[in-house]
């Protein structure tokens, strides 16, 4: 019996059907404040800044070349795509596309310039971006190893005012990865250091109607 069994043995033996059923209150706010779909999106944005991701905003027809014009920013030669993410959104001649494989290494991973993907939701209030594993998102992993993530965010339908508001629009059986600006931590003197575990740079396209 491995240490994990041990472990989830004592939570199920903790864990009894006949223990009693325990109510848990929940009435804090759901969102603080009242806000219009465009204010949302502008919170959004205002707190995708404040940690230090880069925001973006176009339609439908300014997102290829805005995509286009962020990679050869990059000097990216090679961008990771998971499977469901549309084939219109990568411009025509750019960077190489690299599928999203279950058996890719870290290391193959590690040798991307960019990866483009999209997300479950976006949280206002924290500025929080959600990604879930869906087909337009892919493996989690994806968006950890390379160093320069570009996340699409449909506006206003996939942004919510806040956390309590997002939780029962998410499957808690997927793989949920919460995002708040790109990747980093300080030391004990508080010097910040990013892309310790996630990419250094974010990039997020709010995609909406201009």
């Amino acid at each position: 019996m491995s240490s994990k069994d041990r472990i989830l043995g004592r939570i199920r033996r903790a864990l009894r059907d006949d223990a009693p059923a325990v109510e848990v209150p929940r009435d804090y706010l759901h969102a603080h404040g009242s806000r219009t779909p465009a204010e949302r999106v502008d919170l959004l944005a205002a707190h995708l800044a404040e940690y230090r991701a880069v925001v973006h905003r176009t339609d439908e027809a300014g997102l290829p070349p805005l995509i286009a014009r962020l990679l050869a920013e990059r000097g990216a030669r090679s961008v990771l795509v998971p499977p469901g993410l549309p084939p219109h959104w990568l411009p025509a001649g750019g960077p190489t596309s690299v599928p999203d494989r279950a058996g890719s290494t870290p290391a193959e991973l590690d040798r991307v310039d960019s990866v483009l993907t999209g997300c479950a939701l976006a949280v206002a209030e924290t500025g929080t971006i959600v990604l879930d594993g869906g087909p337009d998102q892919g493996r989690r992993r994806i968006t950890l190893i390379p160093d320069h993530h570009i996340c699409v965010v449909r506006v206003p339908d996939q942004v919510v005012d806040s956390v309590p508001q997002a939780l029962p629009l998410l499957d808690p059986t997927r793989p949920l990865t919460w995002i708040s600006g790109p990747s980093a931590t300080s030391d004990i003197e508080l010097d910040r250091v990013e892309g310790v575990h996630g990419p250094r740079t974010l990039e997020v396209v709010l995609l909406g109607t201009q």
